[in-house]
């Protein structure tokens, strides 16, 4: 296994979205030593465009991830990508920090550790979900709703969820329907959505209609069709996690309401320290339900917490020498 020459720098930062590259731009500029390891798999590279993002509404997410880049080089950040930035495992060093093992065979040691490693998005299982994912198949209404305002949006049913999905929805469009789908709605919750406007389609969905100005319906068993400009779907969040694995971090469940929304890593909320020293995490990975301005921000709060925790130890280290040498004046 290739090494870097015995070179052990300040932090690597696995994950190049944009609490990877926020991290490591603010640890840049505190001028440590930091290597950005990115398998190039960002989450969000189906959407054509950002939206909700300050300064860069409406620009391309991969835009966006070159600019971060270049950014955190300028700082003197090293940024690997493809097989070299793409980590299989990670181990403690024999001799302190992190040794990370990487899919072109090489090893890459740091000191401590940033997971931004994000999420996968698991879609139901209806046939053309995912070649549709993140233009007119949507999850997130503070993404794409005003994109489709007032057009015509089905809600896909699946479980309670999708009745929070079409009250958020129905901010957005006063067109809103929910497909039951495998949900089977109480008399409550048709109460609700009756109250809001929102009709109730029985059937389980089959497959979408696309045309030439992309989705225009999904077809239901039994050959009936209903028409929307927008399908409203739940994924289930799984996180991003076998460097935490392989470190022995424990994955935890997402919950709402009493249901299952998928895995996170745990973190402390605010400094997004983990349960072993040295490790922190960022982003969508620990918090599944984060914009990208939040993920970019639960980054640079992690990198300035990293940045802290390298300051104490230079102090520790600084005071220990100094106390030696004031012994050693007085032998």
């Amino acid at each position: 296994m290739g090494t870097d020459g015995g070179r052990v720098y300040d932090v690597a930062v696995v994950g190049g979205g944009a609490a990877g590259l926020a991290g490591a731009l603010t640890l840049a500029r505190a001028r440590r030593a930091v290597v950005v390891l990115d398998a190039g798999s960002p989450r969000n590279a189906p959407a054509e465009h950002l939206h909700g993002y300050l300064g860069r509404d409406g620009a391309a997410p991969a835009e966006l991830l070159a600019a971060g880049r270049a950014e955190a080089a300028a700082y003197g950040a090293e940024v690997r990508s493809d097989a070299a930035g793409t980590v299989l495992a990670a181990d403690r060093a024999a001799e302190g920090g992190f040794v990370l093992r990487c899919a072109d065979g090489s090893a890459v040691r740091a000191g401590r550790l940033l997971l931004a490693t994000g999420l996968v998005d698991e879609l139901p299982d209806v046939p053309g979900l995912r070649e549709r994912w993140g233009r007119d198949v949507l999850h997130c209404p503070y993404c794409h709703g005003w994109e489709v305002r007032d057009q015509p949006i089905a809600v896909l049913g699946g479980g309670p969820l999708a009745l929070h999905q079409a009250q958020m929805w129905r901010n957005w469009s006063g067109r809103v329907t929910l497909l039951a789908h495998t949900w089977r709605p109480g008399a409550e919750e048709r109460e609700l959505l009756a109250a809001l406007g929102v009709r109730v389609v029985e059937g389980e969905v089959i497959g979408l209609t696309v045309g030439a100005g992309g989705l225009s319906g999904v077809t239901l068993a039994g050959g009936a069709g209903v028409d929307c400009r927008a399908l409203v779907v739940a994924p289930r969040f799984t996180a991003r996690a076998g460097v935490a694995r392989s470190l022995g971090l424990p994955v935890t469940g997402v919950e709402r309401d009493g249901v299952q929304l998928g895995t996170c890593l745990e973190a402390d909320p605010a400094t997004g320290a983990t349960a072993l020293r040295g490790v922190w995490a960022a982003g969508n990975v620990t918090s599944p339900m984060d914009q990208l301005a939040a993920a970019a921000a639960a980054g640079v709060r992690a990198a300035v917490a990293i940045n802290a925790d390298l300051i104490e130890e230079t102090t520790r280290r600084a005071l220990d020498a100094h106390r030696a040498r004031q012994a050693h004046g007085a032998q």
